[in-house]
């Protein structure tokens, strides 16, 4: 008899500002109080990022516009108050006081590579080493640890940062004669090899380098050991690969490594057949720890066909949707791949490659355009933007029912003035990694030169001729952290504050804007603006739990920003991390 009473006191208590029919048989299933949540519901920052009247920000800067959140049935069911919300406590119920910690809208990641992630985490990690000894010192460590013969294989080191001084076999053969080894680039549009690597691989002066890449040769006429572009794909296919355990693995290290990181929602750009088929059976497991938005790889010709006949999912609530189809039209600009326009400032007479010599099949493009998938055609050099825009809007005027599928440009690096209002005129969404920006900055201008460089990474830009965009991070291309994203959008500097002043920082985002860009404009890019990207009553209750106010120190001390870590993951109302 207490116990009923106790249940039918808290339905009346829950329902003291009104239920839906039924909703009083629904007790909550967590509660988030003591909270600074910033809901982001209220209208975005006007293009040239002016605030909304609506958005919580006073005469003494941001403050949060609710303090607590209720989840139910993987739904929110309330916002406001922390004495409000305690009242639809159940015996059930857990409820967290998170003593002032920040909740935003869940994170969305909207172009990562999450298998190539989870291979990172087991290969030597080569990021921010400066010098070709420092790299081959890493290797030596490993190797002691290596059973003789077996491949080592690492990634990390910068293809634009070391463009002119590539590293070759020499030092790395001398050093590690006994193994083969492959060190992919931090950007994977260079690869180097030692003797040995080359060897097992088969590639002798002999080797053509498939169309779009470059394989180095000595002046003995005998590959060096650096791979260029396309070419990068001679020896990453040598290397033994993983059986589907190994992939599996591979993919829920990079997942768990995602949610632990902040991540409700990604995009991964580029997935192929053995890929797809192990997310589906994950999902159909129920081991999907985060939403997974597919984007199939044009490149991987039977399974487009496999899907243009089957037609992309219709729903959007799934743990894995596949919607999206990842083209790939040039290389990368610090690798000198990239196509512009005209010659690079520090290369006459090149120009970089693309379109079919770069692996972009017009017609199987068209026809999943046609078929209603949305299509993400990476590009980084501005001839290469100007023709991905140019073969999307042609197909606009052969069929304009496509042009409602809020197709998308992969990076969008370098845009021609002309071009940049394109974008927002055909409704295309700009992809963007603000990292990009501060990782390139070093040798960038070299590549493009004083004038070219205006047009590249350019957000704020884009977003004045009303381009919707959308943030992420390449991964494992650039680090994925959160907090190194939003610094690098709000203050255009990179993870030592530098320059003063922040890079061409008139193409800077404010926070309203950066945090967008990782959420609600990222709910956008995939079709899911109605269910997710902000926090209100109804929508999933998909969020991110931080323990700094990136509202607040984008006007303080952003620089603090950096220092930011994630505290809880929530998907579907469950907790995927905690710290």
């Amino acid at each position: 008899m207490k116990r009923l009473i106790f249940l039918i006191f808290s339905s009346i208590i829950a329902c003291a500002g009104g239920c839906t029919p039924g909703e009083e048989s629904k007790p909550a299933d967590l509660i988030l109080v003591n909270a600074r949540v910033y809901t982001l519901d209220w209208e975005d920052p006007a293009p040239d990022g002016t605030l909304s009247s609506g958005a919580p920000r006073g005469d003494r800067g941001w403050h949060p516009d609710g303090e607590a959140v209720v989840i139910t049935g993987g739904e929110i069911s309330f916002v406001g108050g922390s004495t409000e919300a305690i009242k639809h406590q159940a015996e059930s119920t857990r409820v967290v006081d998170l003593a002032g910690a920040t909740v935003i809208p869940g994170l969305v990641d909207s172009h990562t590579h999450v298998f190539e992630l989870g291979a990172a985490l087991e290969r030597i990690d080569l990021i921010d080493v400066a010098t070709e000894e420092e790299a081959v010192a890493r290797v030596v460590e490993r190797a002691k640890s290596v059973p003789k013969g077996e491949w080592i294989v690492g990634r990390g080191w910068d293809e634009g940062a070391w463009a002119n001084r590539y590293p070759d076999k020499t030092l790395l053969t001398e050093a590690i004669p006994d193994y083969p080894v492959f060190l992919d680039s931090l950007h994977s549009f260079g690869g180097w090899a030692n003797q040995m690597a080359l060897d097992v691989a088969g590639v002798t002066a002999e080797t053509e380098a498939p169309i779009g890449g470059e394989i180095r040769l000595g002046a003995d006429g005998k590959p060096n050991g650096l791979f260029l572009n396309n070419a990068v794909n001679v020896m990453r296919d040598a290397v033994p690969p993983p059986s589907r355990e190994g992939y599996t693995k591979r993919l829920l290290a990079g997942l768990n490594q995602m949610a632990a990181d902040g991540y409700v929602t990604v995009h991964d750009a580029g997935l192929d057949s053995l890929q797809m088929s192990i997310l589906e059976e994950l999902e159909a497991e129920g081991r999907l720890p985060i939403r997974v938005y597919a984007m199939l790889s044009i490149r991987d010709e039977e399974l487009m066909r496999k899907w243009i006949e089957k037609g992309p999912d219709q729903d959007s609530d799934s743990m894995l949707v596949t919607k999206a189809v990842k083209a790939y039209y040039d290389g990368a600009l610090g690798s000198r791949g990239a196509r512009l326009l005209y010659d690079y400032s520090d290369r006459e007479g090149h120009r970089g490659l693309s379109g079919d010599n770069y692996g972009f099949s017009q017609d199987l493009n068209a026809q999943a355009m046609k078929r209603g998938f949305q299509i993400g055609i990476h590009a980084i050099g501005d001839a290469a933007n100007r023709e991905a825009l140019n073969i999307l809007e042609a197909v606009f005027k052969e069929d304009p029912s496509t042009a409602k599928n809020r197709h998308r440009i992969e990076h969008a690096q370098v845009l021609h003035p002309d071009d940049i209002p394109r974008l927002g005129q055909l409704g295309i969404i700009a992809s963007m990694e603000p990292p990009h920006a501060m990782e390139d900055k070093a040798w960038a201008e070299d590549r493009l030169g004083a004038a070219r460089i205006l047009g590249a990474y350019a957000w704020r830009s884009l977003r004045e001729t009303n381009a919707a965009l959308t943030f992420n991070s390449d991964n494992p291309g650039s680090d994925h952290d959160i907090f190194y994203g939003l610094h690098s959008a709000i203050t255009r500097q990179d993870k030592n504050q530098e320059p003063e002043g922040g890079w061409y920082v008139a193409q800077a985002m404010n926070a309203d804007e950066a945090v967008r860009g990782y959420t609600s404009w990222s709910s956008y890019a995939s079709f899911r603006e109605d269910e997710t990207g902000v926090i209100e009553k109804g929508r999933w209750a998909d969020l991110t739990v931080m323990d700094i106010d990136p509202f607040l120190l984008s006007e303080e001390n952003a620089g603090d920003i950096l220092s930011g870590r994630i505290l809880m993951t929530i998907v579907d109302g469950n907790v995927v991390f905690e710290r």
